[in-house]
């Protein structure tokens, strides 16, 4: 063996030695949420990184996705497509370039995408600057499996961090006013359009139909869920969950009426605590009923959605809930309204800008009566979007999905962490 081979020899092994130790780390971390990862690799040294990362039992439930090249790459892949939750960059630029170089994905990155950079340069003026401009995490060449691994569980799974997901509740003003389809379709379009992982939660325990809307008989659901906190963490959820598209996990009602569901106030909190571990986005199907639990979900959530159809009923019933969420969440914005089931043939109804000039609220959507298009969706277990894509209301669920998740068109410049390095390059 020459000296040159014996050396390269002993430096595997010493690695593979580190390594093992290193993995010593990764013993008691928590597997990772349900998140989309994208990382770009210049080298194929991370690119064996990331596929080591790929195969560990911790990254099962996260989609992960690597492609060669850099920054570049990612700035043109996402020009037309939106951007994961969190996106690992290896570039070889120097300090000098590196902020004028991610100006363009800057333009492009959506405000609740996290960014990790690999780099090559020790510097930690340059690691400061990166991180007061929205940047996640800088790591310096050479790193190892644990090194990423360690990182993308800092940014989602660190118990002092925010919770990793947003939830959108969803309520009908009046029995029959099409809340339950609404949610359904919203929490279909949110994770078909942005590829985030989302989960429907169906709370109408007795009567919810997101199995139906689903095509989907799943043998358990959200009553395990609420009926034993004591067991419920992330693993016991993942049980419950049921697949209803690549980026869509139902936690179904029972619909079953072989018992009573009488809960107390926080009886869902814990539900909702995990569901917001979990995933970036949980969809909550809130039954038509006011008790301490639904209030107690409504003020928990972050964005609540009434839904109305434009009679007298459903108006007195929203301008009620109107002025109980506002004392409920005096410190949140106000709840989004949709009109929904408008232009009934033969039923009276209270025009849209005469409906909601009482409640002093413009509606995000207003949704025409079709029942041709609604009832046929229903029948066969599809939503709008697969049984018309190219109709206004598949466009309309498809703008509800952008506005209730907070995102603008994907073209458009994104206001968030990484818009401060945009604004720096220009």
């Amino acid at each position: 063996m020459s000296p040159i081979e014996y050396e390269i020899k002993n430096t595997t092994e010493l690695q593979h030695a580190e390594d093992a130790v290193r993995m010593g780390e990764l013993e008691n971390m928590r597997p990772l949420p349900r998140i989309s990862v994208h990382a770009f690799c210049e080298s194929e040294a991370l690119q064996r990184v990331m596929e080591r990362c790929g195969n560990d039992r911790r990254m099962a439930k996260v989609s992960l996705r690597i492609t060669s090249g850099g920054i570049a790459a990612a700035a043109n892949m996402f020009a037309s497509a939106p951007t994961p939750n969190l996106i690992i960059l290896e570039t070889k630029a120097n300090a000098a370039s590196l902020l004028s170089e991610l100006a363009p994905l800057a333009a492009v990155c959506d405000p609740s995408t996290k960014v990790v950079i690999i780099g090559y340069y020790n510097d930690i003026a340059l690691y400061r600057e990166l991180i007061r401009n929205g940047i996640s995490e800088y790591m310096v060449q050479p790193i190892a499996m644990p090194d990423v691994m360690m990182a993308m569980a800092s940014i989602f799974v660190d118990p002092d961090s925010e919770p990793l997901g947003r939830s959108i509740a969803f309520i009908g003003s009046k029995g029959g006013a099409g809340a339950s389809t609404i949610a359904h379709n919203c929490a279909f379009g949110i994770s078909n359009l942005f590829s985030t992982e989302t989960i429907l939660a169906d709370l109408d325990l007795p009567y919810g139909t997101a199995n139906i809307d689903f095509d989907q008989d799943p043998t358990q659901g959200i009553a395990e869920a609420v009926f034993a906190p004591d067991r419920l963490d992330e693993v016991f959820l993942d049980r419950l969950l049921t697949k209803c598209s690549e980026h869509l996990s139902l936690l179904a009602a029972p619909s079953l009426l072989d018992r009573a569901y009488d809960f107390d106030g926080q009886a869902f909190q814990p539900v909702l605590e995990v569901l917001q571990r979990s995933a970036p986005v949980t969809v909550l199907d809130v039954p038509h009923a006011w008790s301490e639990w639904t209030r107690s979900v409504l003020a928990a959530a972050d964005e609540v959605v009434i839904c109305a159809v434009p009679d007298l009923a459903n108006l007195r019933n929203a301008k009620n809930m109107l002025d109980a969420l506002r004392k409920l969440r005096p410190n949140d914005k106000m709840p989004h309204l949709i009109l929904n089931q408008v232009g009934m043939p033969k039923r009276p109804e209270i025009a849209p800008s005469d409906f909601c000039e009482p409640l002093e609220i413009e509606p995000i959507a207003i949704i025409p009566f079709d029942i041709g298009l609604f009832g046929n969706a229903a029948n066969s277990g599809r939503m709008i979007s697969e049984i018309d894509p190219k109709s206004p209301t598949a466009e309309t669920f498809s703008q509800l999905a952008h506005i209730v998740t907070g995102r603008v068109a994907i073209k458009k410049a994104k206001r968030g962490g990484l818009m401060g390095l945009l604004k720096r390059a220009k």
